[in-house]
């Protein structure tokens, strides 16, 4: 059983109608074991990936503020050798970003052959908060939805393994987290007048949400809904999806290395002579 839930191509999904909660029949001890299983395999296929330098692996996460995308940041990471793993931010375009197309500032973050990249946010916000807050016309932002599809599908077929997971959240959680951060001096720094008033525009979201659900998940760059009110519950499906989009690639990845090391030791023996001893 996939704990996220992978969108079809096409499909229409309606967020009010998907649970934020673990189902009731997974177990927080197990699925904690299962993480950990789930997290050593990720690794070994990143140092295979790595070698083999054939693709490389693009992790988007998404979500209403206090979904806890950077939690999940830092238990994916966590996972994987910080070698071959960029994580990228992206707020509000500057200046300079505003001369450029929209992709122009997220496509050079795309990962090299053999890395990861994270976004927290992405490509996404331009047809997300320009679309509920009105910041720039319909005319603009919806043509987007086919430049983001393109733009995904030309990275997949350079090699890139996409992987754009929405962190769902209810309304009543994303309430509790911020007024744990009033209380909590340790997470006070996070405060922001701006995540109350967002709360205004929850439907809004929603519909636009579901829009990019439904004309933006494709075979080569799905969405994933992952229910988040419970963390653990949160980083075990992005782990798990992550790892199931990577077990396919390991055969080809092992072979890569194979001819690699017959490559090496060809070249080795070739010289005649190494130092003994």
């Amino acid at each position: 059983m996939m704990h996220a839930i992978r969108i079809d191509k096409g499909k229409k999904v309606t967020l009010d109608e998907v649970s934020t909660r673990p189902p009731k029949d997974v177990d927080k001890d197990k699925a904690g074991i299962q993480l950990a299983e789930i997290e050593e395999e990720l690794g070994e296929l990143q140092e295979l990936m790595w070698g083999a330098r054939k693709n490389g692996v693009l992790v988007v996460l998404q979500g209403r503020d206090t979904a806890g995308k950077d939690g999940a940041i830092k238990r994916v990471a966590g996972a994987l050798n910080p070698r071959g793993v960029q994580v990228v931010s992206f707020g509000p375009p500057t200046e300079e970003e505003l001369q450029h197309d929209f992709l122009w500032r997220i496509h050079r973050h795309a990962p090299r052959k053999g890395e990861f990249s994270i976004f927290n946010r992405s490509h996404y916000e331009d047809v997300l908060v320009v679309r509920v807050h009105d910041l720039v016309e319909e005319s603009i932002w919806r043509p987007r939805f086919s430049h983001i599809v393109d733009f995904e599908t030309m990275l997949g077929q350079e090699g890139c393994i996409v992987l754009k997971f929405f962190l769902h959240i209810s309304k009543e959680e994303q309430r509790e987290r911020l007024v744990e951060r009033e209380k909590d001096p340790a997470k006070a720094w996070k405060l922001n007048p701006n995540d109350w008033k967002e709360r205004r525009y929850w439907n809004e979201y929603s519909e636009a949400y579901e829009d990019v659900f439904k004309r933006c998940s494709t075979e080569e760059a799905p969405w994933y809904i992952v229910p988040a009110d419970a963390k653990w519950y949160r980083n075990l499906a992005i782990a798990e999806a992550t790892v199931k989009a990577l077990r396919p690639y390991k055969e080809g990845w092992i072979e890569t290395l194979t001819r690699k090391g017959k490559l090496g030791r060809e070249a080795l023996k070739a010289l005649g002579e190494r130092e003994e001893g």
